[in-house]
């Protein structure tokens, strides 16, 4: 059905309308948006801000873990605050555990593209506080969705020779060292000790990194395994035993807490299971088994775990390993040509 030209005036007037007013509301509000956080100590965070029926919701993620909503966000003048709520278990007078909260405040300025922020969580009993500044900047913009069948790729890169942990290193040299090789396979042995404090197993890098790529490799996951090949050394595609679980985030070949697969393809525990991994231009699609579970999809941001935020740094494939036992075979990374 053709529209007509008084109609077409009218729908273009109110996309015109609508973008205006979107950018005044950002010009008002410069803390709207996504932001690379560098969190206290040095780990990656990230923040992400919207408003929506003239309310502000926030989403964080604090260096590991999953991106989750805020208790409460709202503006003080040009300062952002936003407020998360913590429990813990601590003895009672009866010898039991009970619970504590406590509220953690963050306090945000913008300066142009630049974040400071300060946390600040009162001690219990309000005897003092914590209190760390930390920085943030604005993510760049999401480019548009590539044209894969336009994509070229180079000569693939054997990550790993079965041999040896050559061109590999673990992100932390002080960790608990459980990677190594055995019968060609790429192996992390995250053996704990009962009666033993817990070890902290490290998690294994390449050297080498990379920019835009087609990855593939083979995994088998123990029964209850947990690991994750990471993109760039931010991105953690999810490789865990989640078989026969509904569809969630956190699932095997999930973008961890950020993009859930479409459907599910992972294997039993003990399977050697397949993935095809190709990420440009800030969009990942994950081939599972054989099957299609992620298309083409914007990452928004980092995930827990994450080497550092900046989205446009080239980084390492890294394999983790501080949570399970867990076996790799033919990794292969064809770089993308631009």
């Amino acid at each position: 059905m053709l529209t007509s030209v008084p109609a077409f005036r009218a729908i273009l007037s109110l996309f015109t309308l609508t973008i205006a007013l979107a950018a005044a509301r950002a010009a008002e509000n410069p803390l709207l948006g996504a932001w690379e956080l560098t969190i206290p100590g040095g780990g990656a965070g990230w923040l992400g801000v919207e408003e929506a029926n003239g309310q502000l919701h926030a989403r964080l993620l604090w260096g590991g873990g999953s991106v989750v909503p805020v208790d409460s966000a709202r503006l003080e003048g040009n300062r952002l605050i936003l407020t998360r709520r913590h429990s813990s278990q601590r003895k009672g007078e009866s010898g039991r555990n009970v619970a504590v909260f406590s509220i953690e405040t963050i306090i945000a300025q913008a300066e142009g593209d630049v974040l400071k922020l300060t946390t600040v969580t009162p001690h219990q009993g309000g005897q003092g506080q914590d209190k760390a500044d930390f920085t943030g900047r604005r993510e760049p913009p999401m480019p548009p969705a590539p044209d894969l069948g336009q994509v070229k790729f180079g000569e693939p890169i054997q990550l790993f020779d079965g041999k040896d942990l050559t061109g590999w290193r673990l992100t932390d040299p002080h960790a608990d060292n459980g990677w190594g090789v055995k019968d060609g396979l790429l192996v992390n042995d995250a053996k704990q000790e009962t009666g033993n404090p817990r070890k902290h197993y490290g998690n294994l890098r390449t050297d080498r990194e990379f920019e835009d790529f087609n990855l593939t490799l083979e995994v088998r996951v123990p029964k209850g395994g947990n690991s994750g090949v990471y993109l760039r050394g931010i991105y953690e595609v999810q490789v865990a035993d989640t078989y026969g679980r509904p569809l969630d985030p956190h699932n095997m070949g999930a973008i961890y807490s950020r993009i859930k697969p479409t459907v599910s393809a992972e294997k039993p525990p003990g399977e050697w299971q397949t993935m095809d991994i190709t990420f440009v231009d800030r969009h990942v699609t994950v081939i599972l088994n054989g099957q299609k579970i992620i298309d083409n999809q914007p990452v928004a941001g980092c995930t827990g775990g994450a080497l550092w935020s900046d989205v446009t740094r080239p980084g390492p494939i890294y394999l983790q390993g501080d949570h399970t036992s867990i076996e790799y075979r033919n990794l292969v990374l064809k770089p993308v040509l631009k």
